[in-house]
């Protein structure tokens, strides 16, 4: 960054803790000069509507939306408009920082949105909204807020406190620094600039991310309903999404190609089934890998014996059969020691006429298919019923093959993966050059005075 921008002429001690020098006419102050604050409305999840004035809540400050929020871009629930006079100060101006008043890890605290457009919007439950008295600053100030001194501070700020709180108290207390009202305005627009061209070149790695993983998943699908040879005679498996499948391939329900278990949740209220256990006891939580063989939680042999939960051997299809995230996919993994598992799971124990890798990638190449096969229509509850399931066809090659298949995918996605690891390092190296520019042009280690666009 030193190479392509300068530095100011001369610089003095900020005498703030984290930030070091800044240039020589900057002035230091506080958030409560620069701010006014309030809070957000108090409502639950319940008053959340899909229709009416949109609402800022808490997960989309928290997590979702980051930097800023614009509704005409942004899908934001709504509360009805009867909420207009509940709260005035929570009725959003552009401008305003809308921050999240908890945070679940000390990463989070500071994390805020600001509101970018002129629509009516308001602040939801568990936000502190900080309102700029100077609107034509408005974007340095956003700027300023995502700056790592800034949230550095606000860490150290709320360290200690158990649910990490960002109180209107802490945020008053927080040191700012300020160039002219000038100088404000032409950081702003700089980074404005320079983020969107960062930016850009993120949701292109991004986009080139989801196109790798529909090309992987298609990949798979074609290997596992198709067989490896282009060549092979094939024949109308019966299915209508599945279409023609080799001619010497079997179509067998799932519930003669494997036995079924379920599992449980032996009671929290006798510690000695959780306290210095060793069995893994694998729930919903714990399925984010292909391989499992450790788990969050841990049970003793007697909650074993004494509940519900029974001990699945190693090589099982562990399938999530009730969550909501089967709206969209359906977490699957092969586990490689011996496990337990909770009531929202199902393991797929498979006998000698399918691998469990195999069937695993059967699911994993067409899980959208398979989602609506295995779901009922109308449900109030996202789940896979075991009737469907039990009942589905699976096309069965012979195990010979179905090893050949499954070494042939493995390589292909070794490739993929390559190829998605490193746009997913180039996305994280420009997000830090993104937080390194923020920080160097508001903390004045680089000089922006004289920018101009060019085209």
């Amino acid at each position: 960054m030193a190479e392509k921008y300068v530095a100011y002429p001369e610089y003095k001690e900020s005498g703030v803790e984290w930030l070091e020098e800044i240039p020589s006419h900057w002035e230091l102050s506080k958030l409560r000069y620069m701010f006014s604050f309030g809070r957000g409305l108090t409502i639950t999840k319940a008053d959340l509507l899909d229709t009416g004035v949109p609402c800022v809540s808490y997960g989309e400050v928290h997590s979702k939306y980051g930097f800023e929020v614009d509704p005409k871009k942004h899908y934001l629930k709504c509360v009805d408009e009867g909420y207009l006079q509940s709260s005035s100060y929570a009725l959003l101006t552009k401008g305003d920082l809308v921050f999240a008043d908890t945070s679940e890890d000390i990463e989070g605290s500071g994390n805020f949105t600001q509101l970018v457009s002129d629509d009516l919007v308001f602040a939801g439950y568990h936000t502190v909204i900080a309102r700029p008295f100077d609107r034509q600053c408005s974007r340095f100030y956003a700027y300023l807020m995502d700056s790592k001194e800034i949230r550095t501070q606000i860490r150290h700020m709320v360290k200690g406190v158990k649910v990490f709180s960002i109180t209107q108290s802490i945020l008053k207390g927080v040191e700012i620094w300020l160039p002219s009202l000038d100088e404000r305005e032409t950081i702003a627009n700089f980074l404005d600039h320079e983020t969107a061209q960062i930016d850009t070149l993120i949701d292109k790695q991004q986009t080139l991310i989801q196109l790798l993983k529909e090309k992987r998943q298609a990949v798979i699908s074609h290997a596992v309903t198709k067989g490896l040879n282009p060549d092979a005679p094939m024949k109308d498996s019966g299915v209508e999404w599945l279409g023609d499948v080799p001619e010497h391939w079997d179509l067998v329900p799932l519930k003669y190609l494997c036995n079924f278990s379920g599992g449980g949740t032996p009671t929290k209220d006798n510690l000695s089934y959780w306290t210095g256990g060793t069995i893994p006891w694998v729930s919903p939580k714990d399925m984010k890998s292909f391989w499992i063989d450790k788990t969050q939680d841990y049970i003793t042999e007697s909650a074993v014996k004494e509940s519900s939960t029974k001990l699945i051997k190693a090589g099982a299809l562990l399938m999530v059969v009730r969550s909501g995230i089967l709206q969209r996919t359906i977490p699957i993994a092969i586990n490689t020691v011996d496990v337990t598992m909770n009531q929202d799971m199902r393991a797929l124990q498979f006998n000698e006429r399918m691998t469990s890798e195999y069937a695993a990638n059967y699911i994993v190449g067409n899980v959208d298919k398979l989602l609506f096969a295995w779901s009922k229509e109308g449900a109030t509850v996202e789940s896979i019923e075991q009737e469907y399931l039990s009942n589905s066809l699976f096309p069965v090659p012979s195990m010979a093959e179905q090893t050949k298949i499954v070494d042939e995918i493995n390589e292909q996605m070794k490739i993929f993966d390559s190829l998605i690891s490193k746009a997913k390092k180039a996305i994280q190296l420009m997000q830090e050059r993104r937080t390194a520019l923020i920080s160097a042009a508001v903390t004045g280690k680089i000089d922006v005075r004289g920018w101009q666009v060019v085209e």
